[in-house]
């Protein structure tokens, strides 16, 4: 797989930070961008572990601890208290399923200045807000309509 600029840009932002550019970093970072979906790190941890034999779990989580700082990836409050990841990292929010799961990304712009507003009013020096919206996704709501139809 050849470099892309976002491998080369995470590359020279680890060495300005003085810090190694390693396979495994260099791994992580790749299956990331390759998702489709939003992931655990032990999702990610399998995934990796397919391109660097032995990787250990406690790196994918400093990895991702790392790439959180950086900004390349962005942590998702999921239920269950699991964190997922998201390599997408422009504004926007999730809607979570809370049957199956599943999240999806979902495009809104709520007003952040007031949330960022009352989270300084609660005296805390806020640097993101996301909103997550939980509910039963359409595929668990036909499935339970199906069931119910079939009892």
């Amino acid at each position: 797989m050849a470099p892309t600029s976002t491998d080369e840009l995470f590359c020279t932002t680890l060495r300005a930070r003085g810090q190694r550019v390693t396979p495994q970093r260099l791994a992580i970072v790749a299956v990331l961008r390759d998702l489709d979906h939003h992931a655990t790190a032990e999702e990610l941890h399998g995934l990796v572990s397919a391109r660097v034999p032995g990787i250990s779990l406690p790196t994918v989580y400093s990895t991702l601890e790392l790439l959180e700082d950086l900004g390349a990836v962005r942590r998702v409050a999921n239920d269950g208290g699991t964190a997922l990841f998201d390599a997408r990292t422009d504004e926007h929010h999730h809607a979570i399923c809370r049957r199956c799961g599943t999240v999806v990304d979902i495009e809104a712009s709520p007003d952040q200045s007031a949330l960022m507003e009352a989270a300084r009013s609660a005296g805390f020096a806020p640097d993101d807000a996301q909103v997550v919206v939980r509910g039963i996704c359409g595929a668990c709501r036909a499935a339970g309509v199906a069931a119910g139809a079939s009892a």
